[in-house]
């Protein structure tokens, strides 16, 4: 698990271990990064399904109650089968594309 920060965002790359793996580390480390936007980038795993996405629901939904934004990148996956609570989506660049209408949202009021 690799962490970069860049201002308030940080981007979480996954290399080795299973999403499972992940999630319990992310868990453990949560105090670094509660207060950033968050990136779980997945795009150098082979494979990733829908069970492994649901596996950071709970940890996306509080991420995004705390009015953070929790974005997932994968291509290895149909996007239209993603639950609407949490936010996938298959490039870097959308990644940072959403975070920033997100932050516009929240400094809006919506």
């Amino acid at each position: 698990m690799i962490f970069d920060k860049d201002n308030n965002t940080t981007l979480i790359t996954q290399e080795k271990s299973t999403i499972i793996e992940l999630v319990k580390k992310l868990e453990a480390t949560y105090p670094k990064f509660k207060n950033d936007n968050v990136i779980i980038n997945l795009s150098v795993l082979n494979k990733v399904n829908l069970a492994d996405i649901v596996e950071f629901l709970e940890i996306s939904n509080r991420h995004r109650h705390a009015k953070h934004s929790f974005v997932i990148v994968t291509d290895q996956i149909d996007l239209d089968e993603m639950p609407d609570e949490i936010a996938v989506v298959p490039t870097l660049k959308e990644a940072y594309d959403v975070i920033e209408m997100e932050e516009m949202e929240r400094d809006l009021g919506f």
